[in-house]
C-alpha cells in the first residue's frame, strides 16, 4: 500500500569528512554565480477541449460543479503504467515536479516517454531535486539538450559530482541553504489531468526491485483542482530557487550528454525487445486508458490543495508571504472527534505535535499509526529519532502498529507475492485519514524534516468513501501477520517496557527485544539515538 533514500543518511558522512575537507569549505558557502543569471518566467497553458486529454476529462467535470474527480492508485506497477500511459496521451504540455528521478529502468522508461512526447512537439518542464542523487541520475539532466525539453534544478549544489565525501562537506559546510530540499510529487498534463502523491520515480517505488519494494499511494486527479496543481507548479518553477540545468551543470545537460543517454536507452530498448522482464507484479489492473474512458471511473468530491511556498523558509520565519501545509493538516486533526489515522514511513514528533495527538485522545478520539518498525527503516537516523517517543504515545493512548519486512498477506500491500516473498517491504506513503469523512495524500511525513526543512504538498479531499478505503488497507497492513502491534507491559520490577506482538507460521508471538534485521542494526540506532540530530529527521 504504501520509503525514500531519507535525507539524514548525508549525517553519516559528516564526522569522517570534516577534517578531509576543511581547507575547500570555503567554496560551498553559495550557489554559483551563473545560478543567478535570469531565466525565462513560464506558465502553463490554458486548457483546451480540443486536446485528446480535454476531450476525455472536461465532459466528466461539468456535472460536479466545484467538486474535482479522482481514484487512487495503491499498485506500484500502475504508479508506473499509468504515467507513460498519461505521458504518451498528452499533446500540449507535461510538467512534472521529483524529488527523485532515478535513471534506473522504471525512470529510463518514463524518460522514454517523455522524449516521445517532446519529438512530438510537446512542452516539458521537468524540476529535479538535488539533495539525493546518484551515479548515473545526472543522465536525466541531458534531456534538457532537446528542444521541447526544459530540465530546472531545485537548490542544486555546487559540487556536481558523486563523490560522498565532497557532497557530505557541502551539506556540513553550507548546511542553512543546502538541507532544504524540495519533496513534492506532481505530474500535470496537458493542464487538464495530474498524479500527485508519495511516489518518486525509480524502481523502489514502483514496487519492482526485488531488494528494495515501497509501499506507496498517488491520486489521478481531474476536474477543478488541476488548474490549482499547475499554478503550484509554477510558483515553484519561476522561483529563484530553481535553475536551469544548462546553467548549473554545462557538462552533463549538453547535446553530447543527451547523445550518449540516447544510446543508452536505444540498447535499453533493444534488450527489452529481445527478453521482456518478468514482471514481477503481474499485470496492472486498472489503466490510465481505463481512466479517461470511464470505465474505471473517478469519485467526485470537494478537494482542497495544501503546499509549502517555495521559500518555505522565509515563510515559517514571518519573512516572506506564502503557505505552509502543516497548518492545514494540524487544524484538520484539531477538529477530530472520532478517530484519526496516521500512516508515514517516518514519525518524528514535535512537542506540539504530540500536545495535538494527547489532545485527540482527551476528546477520546481513537488515533492510530502505522510506521516501519527498525528492519523495515530504510533509515537508522530517522529511526533513533522515533524510538524515544513510542512509550510516551503508548502511555496516552495511542495505538502504534510497526510494519514487518516480510508480509504474511498481500491484501493493501501494493504488490504481490513474487516480490513479496524476497522480505524487503516497507512503507513510503503519506496518508491521515480525519473522522473517516476527509482523507489526506500527499508528500509530508509526519517528522521535522517535513515540518521545517522540505517543502510538500497534498490534497485534503472531503470523501468518506476514500477515507473507508484507505481505512480499509490500514486495517489489513495492521494485521499481526503483517505488522507488529507495539504495546507496554509491566516487567518483574514494575517499570514499563515494550513488547512487539505478531503473528509468524500461524502462532501469535510477543517479543521484548525490537525486531531488527541484525544485531548491527540495533546498535547503530541507539548509538545515534544519542545524538541532537531530531531538528534534522
Amino acid at each position: 500500500m504504501f520509503m525514500l533514500n531519507y535525507c539524514p543518511k548525508r549525517l553519516r558522512l559528516f564526522l569522517p569528512i570534516a577534517l578531509l575537507v576543511l581547507q575547500g569549505a570555503a567554496g560551498c558557502a553559495s550557489l554559483p554565480p551563473t545560478a543567478t543569471e535570469s531565466k525565462p518566467v513560464t506558465r502553463a497553458f490554458d486548457p483546451s477541449l480540443e486536446s485528446r486529454l480535454g476531450n476525455a476529462f472536461q465532459p466528466m467535470a461539468k456535472s460536479h460543479g466545484s467538486d474535482s474527480g479522482f481514484r487512487m492508485v495503491s499498485v506500484g506497477i500502475e504508479g508506473l503504467t499509468e504515467r507513460i500511459e498519461m505521458i504518451d496521451a498528452a499533446q500540449r504540455s507535461l510538467d512534472l515536479q521529483y524529488y527523485i528521478f532515478r535513471a534506473d529502468e522504471s525512470g529510463n522508461l518514463v524518460a522514454q516517454a517523455l522524449l516521445r512526447a517532446a519529438d512530438r512537439g510537446v512542452r516539458i518542464r521537468l524540476l529535479v531535486d538535488d539533495g539525493e542523487t546518484m551515479a548515473g541520475d545526472e543522465k536525466i539532466l541531458s534531456l534538457s539538450a532537446h528542444a521541447d525539453f526544459e530540465v530546472r534544478i531545485y537548490n542544486p549544489l555546487r559540487y556536481r559530482g558523486h563523490n560522498r565525501f565532497r557532497r557530505g562537506a557541502e551539506f556540513l559546510f553550507n548546511k542553512a541553504r543546502v538541507d532544504y530540499r524540495m519533496h513534492n510529487k506532481l505530474l500535470v498534463a496537458d493542464n487538464e489531468v495530474a498524479i500527485i502523491g508519495g511516489r518518486n520515480i525509480g524502481n523502489q517505488y514502483f514496487q519492482i526491485d526485488p531488494a528494495s519494494q515501497f509501499g506507496d499511494d498517488d491520486l489521478v486527479v481531474a476536474g477543478p483542482v488541476v488548474s490549482r496543481l499547475s499554478a503550484v507548479f509554477d510558483e515553484f518553477w519561476n522561483s529563484p530557487m530553481a535553475i536551469p540545468a544548462q546553467t548549473v551543470d554545462k557538462l552533463d545537460a549538453s547535446e553530447a550528454a543527451l547523445s550518449r543517454y540516447l544510446a543508452v536507452l536505444a540498447e535499453y530498448r533493444v534488450r527489452l525487445n529481445r527478453m521482456p522482464p518478468n514482471n514481477v507484479q503481474g499485470a496492472p489492473k486498472q489503466t490510465f486508458a481505463d481512466i479517461m474512458s470511464g470505465h474505471a471511473p473517478l469519485h467526485w468530491a470537494p478537494v482542497k490543495l495544501v503546499y509549502d511556498s517555495p521559500d518555505k523558509k522565509g515563510v515559517g520565519n514571518g519573512d516572506a508571504p506564502g503557505r505552509l501545509i502543516y497548518n492545514a493538516i494540524a487544524e484538520q486533526a484539531n477538529q477530530v472527534s472520532t478517530e484519526l489515522l496516521i500512516v508515514s514511513p517516518y514519525f518524528v514528533p514535535s512537542p506540539d505535535e504530540l500536545a495535538r495527538l494527547a489532545g485527540a485522545r482527551e476528546r477520546h478520539a481513537r488515533v492510530r499509526i502505522l510506521t516501519n518498525s527498525l528492519e523495515t527503516a530504510p533509515s537508522a537516523e530517522a529511526q533513533s529519532g522515533y524510538m524515544h517517543y513510542r512509550m510516551q504515545l503508548l502511555q496516552e493512548g495511542v495505538e502504534l502498529h510497526e510494519v514487518r519486512a516480510m508480509l504474511g498477506s498481500m491484501r493493501g500491500s501494493g504488490q504481490g507475492k513474487a516480490i513479496s516473498r524476497h522480505g524487503n517491504y516497507a512503507l513510503h506513503a503519506k496518508l491521515f485519514v480525519f473522522d473517516r469523512k476527509t482523507a489526506f495524500v500527499g508528500s509530508m511525513n509526519f517528522d521535522q524534516r517535513s515540518k521545517r526543512l522540505n517543502t510538500e504538498i497534498g490534497l485534503l479531499i472531503a470523501s468518506p468513501e476514500l477515507s473507508g478505503d484507505i481505512a480499509t488497507r490500514f486495517d489489513a497492513l495492521t494485521q499481526l501477520d503483517n505488522s507488529y502491534a507495539v504495546t507496554l507491559s509491566d516487567g518483574a520490577t514494575g517499570k514499563q517496557h515494550l513488547i512487539w506482538t505478531t503473528q509468524e507460521a500461524g502462532a501469535v508471538v510477543h517479543r521484548d527485544s525490537e525486531p531488527a534485521r541484525n544485531a548491527w542494526q540495533k546498535v547503530k540506532v541507539r548509538l545515534l539515538s544519542v545524538l541532537p540530530l531530531e531538528r534534522e529527521l
